[in-house]
């Protein structure tokens, strides 16, 4: 399992019911099946991920996250979880307002792109950073808002969202040791636990 979401399984009751938005190939939802006995549906648009999910066992729906969660109604799921895709929704505020009027609480992981390498990637290089995090060029990302972990902070704090709990994942040098001292500067990725 990645190391971003490793841990979530803590965060989720057994036995609850879970809604993984963008949920790629399925995994974490086999995962927490398995190890938690959650009941689960994945929403997804990719078909080649859909595949996956069907060959895991995973119920999926494919549906296009920018076009509403309307068809669900509220507080049908007892958590919400979007792994690295809040960046590449249209309007994510509105999403996020959406998955915590299905669920009671949400998960939800992002890259911070107040990151000390891309910043220095832009200076000096004075171009948009290519990296193991953000593997895209400029042109062809999915990624259409990009925001740090302050600024997702300062969301939550507008939409009167309480932070149950937050992680800061780091993977290298000086990154694993300052990531929680200095996370908009020192943390990769961003993991956020939510409630209304």
């Amino acid at each position: 399992m990645n190391q971003d979401i490793s841990f979530i399984n803590s965060w989720i009751k057994p036995d609850s019911r879970v809604l993984d938005l963008g949920c790629g190939d399925g995994s974490l939802l086999a995962t927490l099946t398995q190890e938690l006995n959650i009941s689960g549906y994945g929403l997804e648009i990719d078909p080649e991920s859909i595949s996956q999910c069907v060959a895991k066992g995973v119920n999926v729906i494919e549906q296009d996250l920018n076009n509403s969660l309307h068809n669900f109604p509220d507080n049908s799921f007892d958590t919400v979880i979007m792994t690295q895709a809040l960046q590449a929704m249209r309007y994510p505020h509105l999403v996020l307002d959406e998955m915590l009027r299905i669920g009671s609480q949400c998960v939800i992981t992002f890259p911070n792109f107040g990151h000390w390498r891309a910043r220095a990637y832009l200076t000096l290089r004075g171009r948009m950073p290519v990296t193991k995090q953000l593997a895209y060029q400029w042109y062809d990302t999915p990624n259409i808002h990009f925001f740090t972990y302050s600024d997702f902070e300062a969301l939550c704090r507008e939409r009167n969202i309480t932070v149950l709990r937050k992680k800061f994942i780091g993977e290298h040098f000086p990154d694993r040791q300052l990531k929680n001292l200095w996370p908009n500067l020192f943390a990769d990725t961003a993991v956020y636990h939510l409630s209304k």
